[in-house]
């Protein structure tokens, strides 16, 4: 049996999807009314060890998804009771949906996904670290008046769809010889100007020194920091993974229909 923690969130739900059809799915959810359809539910809160405990119970797999709070000593705290509620019912290994460059850095984004990892390896759990990138949906160019435009100063992301990334998942989750590996996960490289070129539209550069979150992720940008390449999507998927610049495609083709 799998469980799948945060089951109700759109990953937990692009993962149960892919994983029905081939192995005893349970989903683990804050709130069972807005669990996902077709398989059984518990509830497990990440605010409720004692619940996490019975959500837990019995599970060959956890998949343990990391918590939407964005408050890094909260996340921390619910993802430390999740980790041992794991041990205390003794799950048969633990899956967790870490963020790329989590094992070398422990600042930012990679703080809570950093003092989690350590926690599972403290566990003595077996374990599979799934490091994740941004997903590539925040990131979706929007053509308006014939131009793309972004502050991103034409360095590449390597952003990965969540569907890709759920599919990637279930494939190690329901496969042989992942226990003990931790995967990197990320997506083909692009850029804006590729995409607008791909799209055959005018691409344009604008400041974005601004306040709030997009501002801060176009520096990193800006500063090469999301160019990382690895093989490991690709080689788990066993194909190559969505480009930003098909979806896209895809996307105008269904709406001149």
């Amino acid at each position: 049996m799998i469980v799948i923690s945060a089951a109700s969130g759109a990953f937990g739900r692009l993962v149960i999807e892919r994983l029905r059809p081939r192995a005893e799915v349970v989903a683990a959810v804050r709130d069972p009314g807005r669990a996902p359809e077709g398989v059984p539910v518990r509830r497990g809160d990440y605010d409720d060890p004692a619940s996490m405990r019975e959500a837990f119970d019995g599970a060959a797999l956890l998949l343990l998804i990391s918590s939407p709070e964005l408050d890094p000593a909260r996340r921390i705290s619910q993802h430390l009771a999740a980790v041992e509620a794991a041990v205390e019912v003794g799950v048969g290994a633990i899956a967790y949906t870490s963020f790329l460059e989590a094992d070398t850095a422990a600042t930012g984004m990679t703080e809570a996904h950093h003092a989690t990892e350590q926690a599972i390896l403290r566990s003595g759990l077996p374990y599979i670290l799934l490091r994740h990138p941004f997903y590539s949906e925040a990131f979706i160019p929007r053509v308006s008046g014939g131009e793309l435009t972004s502050g991103t100063g034409g360095r590449g992301l390597n952003t990965a769809f969540r569907s890709d990334l759920a599919e990637a998942a279930a494939n190690v989750l329901t496969g042989q010889g992942h226990l003990g590996h931790a995967y990197d996960f990320t997506g083909p490289l692009w850029t804006y100007p590729e995409v607008a070129e791909a799209l055959g539209v005018t691409y344009r550069e604008v400041p974005d020194d601004g306040p709030g979150p997009m501002s801060w992720i176009n520096a990193r940008v800006r500063a090469g920091a999301l160019e990382k390449q690895t093989p490991d999507l690709e080689r788990v998927l066993g194909r190559p993974a969505e480009t930003v610049a098909s979806r896209l495609r895809a996307h105008r083709a269904a709406s001149a229909l």
